[in-house]
């Protein structure tokens, strides 16, 4: 297990720095700089001084070098200054990553929880009248756009009955725990159940396979109850497959929720990666790319580790 641990620690950080390569030299290759962009905001900067300033910045150097540079600055802990909010990298980073952590994490967990019941009971009956009623609802999860359900909710929950605030992270002058739940439940709700749907149907799916093995029906011959039958022998093998959807998934969650964050005005890392594009503020984009890709790697490494706890027969060897 530690010898495994360790090999796939090493290609979690070769991957990380081929696609930190990756990744700086598109946006190294974008058309305009943040000089072209201080021009632009003040045409009266003359020439050589936009030329000294490239060349203070290292804007005058090959690609290759200015990433180089860039690489031992960063194994240092240098991640560099962001450019739109005049601060280190690391500062901006630490308090949006919180907040995607809050979001993610509670709609991952709330997700997984309600895929595992509605995925169990579809399974127990296919083709009944409660499997077809939790499919529908699975085929309408996955179907509806996350920004049509983040409008819907707003109008009804927030402009309607006025049970929670259309947007934000906290009340001006409060910023309690319970106020940061209520500011919360919509932006989790939604991506809780954008994402239902999808686990719904591979576990409903990988369910009636396990239920269909011999196991099952020797496990009943023995006289086991049903309830031990469904969640002892049927359900921890039927979690094999559904661990690799739902740990990549975790990954796409963390890449996606931009939508989810921008419809609701929470500073995450989604709309900071945004908005860090578009304002060409390379230093705090590269960063926040490379620790999506982390998070994509890491959530791989958590798959694989689940596969030899739920069936001890597969070696990680």
């Amino acid at each position: 297990m530690t010898r495994f641990v360790l090999r796939r620690i090493v290609q979690t950080l070769i991957v990380l720095l081929v696609m930190s390569f990756v990744i700086y030299s598109l946006i190294g290759l974008m058309p305009g700089d943040p000089i072209d962009i201080m021009i632009a905001s003040n045409p009266n900067i003359a020439p050589d001084v936009a030329a000294n300033l490239r060349k203070i910045y290292g804007l005058d150097q090959p690609l290759l070098l200015r990433y180089w540079h860039w690489l031992m600055s960063a194994l240092s802990g240098d991640l560099g200054y962001s450019r739109t909010h005049s601060q280190p990298v690391l500062h901006m980073l630490l308090p949006a990553l919180w907040q995607t952590c809050k979001l993610l994490v509670t709609s991952f967990i709330l997700s997984v929880l309600l895929s595992f019941g509605l995925g169990i009971l579809a399974a127990r009956k296919p083709g009944g009248i409660v499997d077809g009623l939790i499919s529908l609802a699975a085929f309408a999860g996955i179907s509806v756009p996350v920004f049509w359900l983040a409008l819907m909710m707003i109008l009804v929950f927030a402009v309607e009955l006025h049970w929670f605030p259309a947007s934000g992270i906290a009340t001006v002058g409060d910023g309690g725990l319970r106020d940061q739940v209520v500011h919360l439940v919509m932006p989790v709700t939604t991506l809780a159940l954008a994402t239902t749907g999808g686990f719904t149907r591979y576990v409903r799916a990988s369910m009636i396979e396990v239920l269909r093995l011999d196991l099952v029906r020797t496990a009943r011959a023995k006289g086991a109850g049903e309830m031990r039958v469904v969640m002892v022998h049927a359900f921890r093998n039927a979690l094999i497959p559904v661990v690799t959807i739902m740990a990549l998934s975790f990954g796409v969650l963390f890449n996606g929720a931009l939508l989810t964050e921008t419809m609701f005005a929470q500073p995450g890392m989604g709309k900071m990666i945004y908005d860090a594009i578009l304002g060409n503020d390379f230093n705090l984009a590269l960063s926040g790319l490379l620790f999506a890709t982390l998070v994509t790697l890491l959530s791989n490494l958590a798959a694989d580790l689940a596969y030899g706890w739920l069936d001890p027969r597969i070696s990680l060897q």
